[in-house]
């Protein structure tokens, strides 16, 4: 669910929003990720660390976003155009650390002014709420900088934020640095700071990288500013939780548990139906209507949309889909695909790309449909493929159908009108037709258009063969089972000529001692050549 954001910070006495800047630091490559993507360039719910990063930081309405990249810019470039055009990449040539990256960002950037936030690429967790209230404090303060600050119930490794008996920070110290007393501190820094751009400027061309990791820290900056008289200002956040970053995979999975946490928490406090919280993942781009019913184990993503009273799951995956209200979809994949409201999908059914269900339409167990286009209260029940096809309203479509759409060279597209009823183990070449309240028989492969109203069906009169598992398999359980019900001996001798039934000679199967026609010589009386349907080809096996 995506999250509210807040209203931008005060407003100067001049009448004038002050004047923002977003800095992202994303230059890193991330080596404990052990991935040849950029660790920036990660997924959780559907959006990339540095994208989460972005979007909260959006609602501070800042005149520019700057960010800090360097290993393996242009991955981390062409992903920023894609997701945040409006954002400006800044090539760090060398990563000598946070202050460093930052006075690269700001080189880029001579007549910043106001107030700059400098947020670290890594940390999705954090909220707009969080970094609005930050620089609301910072600006009705006039700090110099603002530190984002977190109480997490494990602080090792951390930084202590050390305050003064009015609560300004004073310093930054690192845990290896730090006394009994400060190690005791439970209030640690987040990395994420607002300065005053003037002060900020100032503080970067006097750091150095006099320590162990000849780095220039952007946190030495705070010492700086009260060394200056500068006052520093410190910001706690409610959730210590959006302050955690991401350096391994393990950490990466605890991120995307906790924001899955968040987001189904609040959709469910919305009024979502979620029946296995914690086997359910949503995108933070996903929408899910009041009263939908979320079973266990879902994936809702990138785009997808669930209407109100619809019901997803068990076992779905929906990936830019929309679900319309009062849908059920049980047990199925589907990308980029459109269910109406009042459908029914699966189970073991697979929607892909173009495929569009209108009101009431069904698609059932084992069906894969691709570009396909079914009209309302149409059928699809079972064993079938659709694909470049469009289907009309309250049309039926038989059990194992094929729409065979692939010549070798092209994919061509077939239709069937409204009303029609098509045959089990219907193949339809296109490109073809069936006309409104058209039939197909069972087994038809229909390669020419069939007019409206019109029954189609394929194939010669059935042929039977009397008599022939006792000759060619005597001694089989078959025969034996068939002599019984004949009321004849079981028989051990075999015929050895293949297709020659007892009596018959080769190339002649049928002649067989059978059953004889009657007097009428009507269709559906058997004779020695085979048994005819009594209307041809309306054994269709069709299915509601």
């Amino acid at each position: 669910m995506s999250e509210q954001a807040s209203q931008p910070g005060p407003v100067r006495q001049d009448g004038e929003a002050p004047r923002r800047t977003v800095v992202v630091l994303a230059a890193g490559l991330g080596k404990r990720m052990k991935s040849a993507k950029p660790k920036m360039l990660h997924e959780i719910l559907g959006r990339s660390l540095v994208g989460h990063v972005l979007a909260a930081a959006e609602p501070l309405a800042a005149a520019r976003t700057l960010v800090v990249v360097g290993a393996a810019a242009d991955q981390v470039r062409a992903h920023l155009a894609e997701v945040a055009p409006a954002a400006e990449p800044v090539y760090q040539a060398e990563q000598r650390g946070t202050g460093h990256a930052t006075r690269v960002a700001l080189a880029e950037a001579p007549d910043v002014s106001g107030t700059v936030v400098v947020l670290t690429g890594d940390t999705p967790l954090l909220r707009p709420d969080t970094l609005a209230e930050l620089v609301r404090v910072h600006e009705e303060a006039d700090n110099a900088a603002t530190v984002l600050t977190a109480a997490p119930a494990d602080v090792s490794g951390l930084g202590r934020i050390i305050r003064d008996e009015q609560g300004h920070v004073t310093a930054i110290v690192e845990e290896r640095d730090a006394s009994p007393e400060q190690r005791a501190i439970r209030e640690i820094n987040s990395g994420i700071i607002a300065f005053r751009a003037a002060d900020l400027r100032a503080t970067l061309a006097e750091l150095t990288a006099d320590n162990d990791q000849g780095e220039e820290y952007l946190t030495d900056t705070i010492g700086l500013l009260v060394k200056a008289g500068r006052r520093v200002g410190g910001y706690v956040a409610v959730d210590a939780t959006e302050t955690l970053g991401c350096n391994d995979r393990a950490q990466l999975a605890q991120l995307a548990a906790l924001l899955r946490d968040r987001v189904n928490g609040a959709w469910m406090r919305s009024g979502v139906t979620m029946v296995d919280p914690a086997t359910t993942w949503v995108d933070v781009t996903v929408t899910v209507g009041v009263d939908a019913v979320i079973e266990p184990h879902v994936q809702l993503r990138g785009a997808t949309t669930v209407g109100s009273g619809a019901t997803v799951g068990p076992d779905t995956t929906l990936v830019d889909t929309e679900v319309g209200a009062g849908a059920s979809v049980v047990r199925a994949q589907a990308q980029s695909a459109v269910v109406g409201p009042e459908c029914s999908v699966g189970p073991f059914a697979y929607l892909r790309p173009g495929t569009r269900l209108h009101r009431k339409a069904k698609i059932g167990t084992y069906v894969e449909t691709k570009n396909a286009e079914i009209g309302a209260g149409s059928k699809v029940p079972h064993l079938s493929y659709v694909g470049d096809a469009t289907i009309g309203e309250q049309t039926n479509i038989g059990a194992a159908t094929v729409f065979v759409n692939y010549d070798g060279v092209r994919k061509q597209h077939s239709t069937i009108g409204s009303f029609a009823r098509t045959g089990a183990d219907n193949m339809f070449v296109a490109p073809v037709q069936v006309g409104d309240g058209a039939y197909t028989g069972a087994g038809a492969v229909i390669r020419r258009d069939v007019p409206p109203g019109a029954l189609s069906y394929s194939g010669g009169p059935q042929k039977v063969v009397e008599r022939w598992t006792l000759t060619r398999r005597a001694g089989t359980p078959a025969a034996d089972a068939a002599a019984a019900a004949l009321g004849e001996p079981a028989a051990g001798a075999t015929n050895d000529t293949p297709g020659v039934a007892a009596g018959g000679t080769a190339g002649d199967p049928g002649e067989t001692a059978a059953r004889p026609s009657d007097a009428s010589g009507q269709p559906g009386s058997w004779t020695a050549t085979g048994i005819e349907d009594p209307v041809p080809g309306t054994g269709s096996g069709t299915s509601a």
